[in-house]
């Protein structure tokens, strides 16, 4: 068996720590090229060194001599700035998984595609904001994009080889978040601590506030549009707090097919990894005796806006989308600093939206420029709600 090339581009987060625990747990079956990441040059390097990657990508250039000297005497080159990081995503791999969070993944994502690569994606920004370029990309170029959220993963193995005019609808599942019994009034207050504390998932800080507020299920609704060529009206959201059902697939004969399986984000991730073939994971196996019963309950769109902000930015098409999350981005990003309050996230973002203009962007450098300036209208709009 010959061994996968693999790149991981945000090799220090939670799915690139994921990614990594499985690579190490089948060094037969991986060969790692190339990690990047932010900001965190000790677990760069030290992933490099136990992977004997070729490249090490750090984006913070002031970082970059720190990570030569940790890297010095292992062979991995170093490196920093947009071309290396491009180089990481398009070089010698046959697999990336794209892992960086928010935009800063959209080019090496576009460079992947663009290089023919299979892209194992975790970064669901990049199709949010460009999904049309993107996947009009992947379609010239023959690239594969193989969904890493749980949710589109498990849409995607409920899919199969079915055909797509078979299907009716697809349904994504959400947990509800930290706060899914909580009254607006309650979630006024709330913290980014009490944000951060999701019931299911180990996540990241971005992301926990965004199942916090359900913007991030908002996010994946536009995300599986571009993956699975569905309209809006077609993908339904339904809260399921067990977490254990991560999305299902309806029929047109009736039929509902649903993936089930433990919170891990190592499942998804094994699934794009090893496609089309499976591999072992060491996640904790489903019993269903033990959990006893499964629930469901529609979405409350007063009391979690989000949802409705997001489909609506889906329908209006255009810059919408990518003005949503990067008023989204900057919000949350407030919201964790104590800026502004928890429910100003949504306030800034649907105001933000509504104030972007609906152009088509027509490439990743114009996604670029959109994404900018509705950060900084985001930014003018929450200086106004605190002053």
């Amino acid at each position: 068996m010959s061994r996968r090339k693999l790149s991981i581009l945000g090799a220090t987060g939670s799915v690139g720590s994921s990614t990594l625990d499985l690579v190490e747990r089948h060094p037969e079956r991986f060969e790692v090229v190339a990690l990047t990441a932010a900001k965190n040059v000790a677990a760069l390097a030290d992933a490099a060194r136990r992977t004997s990657a070729n490249l090490a990508v750090i984006d913070d250039p002031t970082l970059l001599s720190e990570l030569e000297e940790r890297l010095e005497g292992s062979g991995c080159r170093a490196a920093t700035g947009r071309e290396a990081l491009n180089e990481a995503a398009a070089g010698d791999a046959d697999l990336v998984m794209a892992a960086i969070v928010g935009c800063a993944g959209l080019e090496p994502v576009m460079a992947a595609i663009e290089a023919g690569r299979t892209i194992a994606l975790a970064n669901k920004e990049s199709l949010v904001t460009a999904g049309g370029l993107m996947t009009e990309a992947a379609q010239r170029s023959g690239a594969t994009i193989l969904p890493v959220d749980s949710e589109h993963n498990a849409i995607a193995q409920c899919l199969a080889d079915n055909r797509s005019c078979d299907v009716a609808r697809l349904v994504l599942t959400a947990s509800g978040g930290p706060f899914r019994s909580k009254s607006r009034a309650e979630m006024a207050g709330m913290t980014p601590e009490q944000a951060v504390a999701h019931p299911n998932w180990s996540m990241g800080a971005k992301i926990s506030v965004d199942s916090a507020t359900m913007m991030n299920k908002g996010l994946e609704l536009i995300e599986a549009h571009y993956l699975f060529g569905l309209p809006s009206g077609r993908i339904d959201i339904l809260v399921h707090p067990q977490s254990v059902i991560h999305s299902m697939v309806e029929y047109v004969d009736g039929s509902v097919l649903a993936q089930l399986g433990s919170p891990d984000m190592r499942i998804p991730i094994a699934y794009a990894l090893a496609y089309p073939e499976r591999i072992e994971t060491p996640a904790e196996r489903l019993d269903l005796a033990r959990i006893g019963s499964l629930t469901f309950e529609a979405p409350d769109l007063d009391r979690f806006p989000a949802l409705r902000i997001a489909r609506e930015a889906l329908e209006a098409g255009g810059s919408a989308p990518i003005a949503l999350n990067a008023a989204n981005e900057e919000a949350v990003a407030a919201f964790l600093d104590r800026r502004i309050g928890f429910l100003d996230i949504c306030q800034t973002v649907e105001e933000a939206v509504a104030r972007t203009s609906a152009a088509q962007p027509r490439s990743i450098a114009e996604v670029i420029d959109i994404d900018r300036a509705a950060r900084a209208l985001a930014r003018d709009l929450m200086s106004e709600l605190a002053a």
